[in-house]
């Protein structure tokens, strides 16, 4: 089975800032912090309203899932559609 990457701007700590978040198969796993700029960007604003918002916990506990499961992708080998979609850092 493959899964896929998908990443989304959401708002993160509380709707305090919009980071870029990624998602395996809709389970978040990490984000990209954005420049404080994001906040003044209407289009990412935008894009941000239009979906779930996430603390550090959702993070965590997400994360802590996927461990378990072993289909983390950034720590283990998970057969992925779109690998080029993995943060690079």
């Amino acid at each position: 089975m493959s899964y896929r990457i998908e990443a989304r701007y959401v708002w993160y700590n509380k709707g305090t800032q919009i980071v870029l978040m990624y998602f395996i198969n809709n389970i978040p796993f990490t984000f990209d912090e954005l420049s404080e700029d994001s906040l003044f960007d209407l289009e990412l604003i935008n894009l941000a309203d239009k979906e779930r918002r996430f603390d550090q916990e959702d993070i965590y506990l997400s994360s802590y899932y996927l461990i378990m499961e072993e289909c983390h992708p950034l720590l283990f080998g998970v057969d992925l559609e779109n690998p080029e979609m993995l943060p690079v850092d």
